[in-house]
């Protein structure tokens, strides 16, 4: 049996985090119970214990601070490796793949390809819908080239975005909901209310689509959905509500739901997300395609 590139970088968070917690919560966005067992599992097989853990702090032992640089040049020459391979295929094929959680609408998708048929000759788009669980929008596992995907995203240094547009937040009710007659929402009027959440995997963009940072107390959980089809089909039911975006109200408009905007809370920022050492003139291209193309759509 031999060690995964995923336990790795497992280890590589801890060791740099020196916080199971932290490194599960911001870095990888799975649970810590899990953390540790896969870490548990990697010092069973290499036979050595690799980190000291009390209950104030967690530190390398001598057998950790060896693995470390080592992790981190076998995880580093497989980046720079996927990042030659991913390049020459796409370069072959001419084709960007673009992750996306919730649908784009808005008349976006049609110009940005035709924006992008003008600039590349010859090149195509693919669109994969990734799960909410992972924040990256496909990014991190090499699933997409870019994505169009709700901030915030993971900030570790390995994504850069540029934000296209900023929308107000708006909820989804059952149309029999008691809140459904109004024109708008106070914030304070959902706050009791049961949600639908995203995956705790999600870590932060869960968090914001919980409004967590404008509570003053803790959400209420119905169910996790894994996709925006999953999460309207949850409301419809009666099992709660959620936040979304101003935007998505009309892509998703369906007759056994109402959608209102809500008051008291900051707006919701839309990106284009890819790998911050993805340097491709194809990346840069299809980036100023999206954003001009937003743009010249707005009224």
């Amino acid at each position: 049996m031999e060690a995964h590139l995923r336990d790795l970088r497992y280890f590589t968070a801890v060791a740099e985090e020196l916080s199971f917690t932290k490194a599960a919560t911001e870095r990888l966005y799975i649970s810590q119970p899990a953390l540790s067992k896969q870490i548990r599992q990697l010092e069973n097989l290499l036979r050595v214990t690799l980190f000291n853990r009390d209950h104030q702090r967690v530190t390398l032992t001598a057998a950790g601070e060896a693995l470390l640089p080592r992790a981190k040049q076998l995880l580093g020459l497989w980046d720079e490796t996927w990042r030659q391979v991913a390049e020459a295929a796409a370069a072959k094929e001419a084709t960007l793949t673009v992750g996306f959680q919730t649908r784009p609408g808005r008349g976006l998708m049609p110009r940005v390809t035709a924006e992008l048929a003008r600039l590349l000759p010859g090149w195509r788009l693919l669109f994969r819908q990734i799960a909410w669980r992972d924040s990256t929008a496909g990014l991190a596992r090499g699933e997409v080239d870019v994505a169009v995907a709700w901030l915030p995203v993971p900030d570790s240094g390995d994504l850069a975005w540029r934000v296209v547009a900023s929308e107000d937040r708006w909820v989804a009710l059952p149309r029999d909901h008691r809140l459904a007659a109004l024109a708008e929402v106070p914030f304070a009027e959902l706050a009791d209310e049961p949600f639908i959440a995203l995956p705790a995997s999600a870590g932060a963009l869960r968090r914001f689509w919980l409004a967590v940072d404008e509570r003053e107390t803790p959400p209420r959980i119905a169910t996790e959905a894994e996709t925006a089809e999953e999460t309207f089909e949850a409301v419809a039911s009666g099992l709660g509500v959620v936040l979304l975006a101003a935007g998505n109200a009309a892509i998703y408009e369906r007759d056994d739901l109402v959608f209102r905007p809500v008051t008291g809370l900051t707006p919701a920022e839309l990106a284009v997300v890819w790998r911050a050492d993805d340097d491709r003139r194809a990346i840069k291209v299809f980036v100023e395609a999206f954003f001009q193309c937003l743009c010249a759509g707005k009224p």
